[in-house]
């Protein structure tokens, strides 16, 4: 769903990936809400945008901080309202890295990039799913990661996180199916960003350093073009890679008809918990 007359909302849109696909979805005609903690490099990234025709809202908002979730949720669907009738893509993108071994590790750490990671996007999406299912339409995007899929080291946290993400967005695949609304789990590689140097270490304090592998991995406005073709063709599960990082997230790739066996399951589940209570 993307084009004219469509509105996407994408999370962590001052830099990288987010970025890059507002870029990507822009170059479509769709008008784009970028939210972030940054306001001038969310800024930066609207006004170059807006210099190419497209229209955009800059919503700012912390994404931890619930009541300020809750008012930009508002906002942002009362912006898109008047364009496309809501929100025809959520892209939960904002995410924090991790590069500490277990052992040395903060507790709190765990309790941030899980706050971050998994809680945020989980409450983003519930606070527009009820009016996404009202309307029939709409695609929910996960920015998930190869580590949501494979468990790798230095990511404990990070790991645990993305794959929980991973499961939500299943589970709620399977709910919502026949709602008329699709969800996308996207699992990168290593991709030329600033999430190594963002990255926490063992006691909570960014890394400040990237690491060979993202310096050498796969440009973001490619990998954006790729994301925004396949949640368009109605991929569930993106797998973008190389590599071993590629053929390690394949082996644990999820089947398509097992998404769909699950979808029918879950559909004849509420349906006689329904009658049951």
């Amino acid at each position: 769903m993307a084009g004219a007359q469509t509105v996407a909302w994408i999370t962590g849109a001052s830099s990288g990936i987010g970025a890059a696909l507002a870029r990507a979805w822009a170059a479509q005609g769709t008008h784009l809400v970028l939210s972030g903690r940054n306001h001038d490099a969310l800024t930066a990234v609207a006004d170059d945008l807006a210099a190419k025709g497209v229209e955009t809202l800059v919503l700012p908002f912390e994404v931890t901080d619930h009541a300020a979730l809750l008012a930009a949720a508002q906002t942002a669907w009362d912006w898109a309202a008047t364009r496309s009738g809501g929100i025809d893509v959520l892209v939960n993108n904002a995410g924090i890295s991790q590069r500490s071994l277990a052992v040395d590790t903060d507790y709190a750490v765990y309790e941030r990039i899980v706050a971050v990671d998994l809680m945020a996007p989980i409450a983003l999406t519930q606070a527009l799913l009820p009016r996404m299912v009202a309307r029939g339409a709409g695609r929910i995007v996960m920015m998930a990661s190869v580590a949501g899929k494979v468990g790798v080291p230095m990511r404990t946290a990070y790991c645990a996180a993305k794959f929980g993400l991973v499961g939500y967005a299943d589970a709620l695949r399977s709910e919502i199916a026949a709602a008329g609304l699709s969800v996308h789990v996207v699992a990168p590689g290593s991709v030329r960003t600033n999430v190594s140097r963002n990255a926490l270490t063992a006691d909570g304090t960014p890394r400040a350093t990237s690491d060979r592998a993202i310096e050498n991995g796969l440009d973001p406005d490619v990998v954006a073009q790729d994301i925004v073709a396949r949640v368009a063709a109605g991929e569930r599960e993106i797998i973008i890679a190389e590599g071993l990082e590629r053929d390690i997230a394949e082996l644990r790739r999820t089947p398509d008809a097992l998404f769909d066996k699950i979808a029918v399951l879950a559909q004849g589940y509420a349906e006689r918990m329904a009658r049951e209570a």
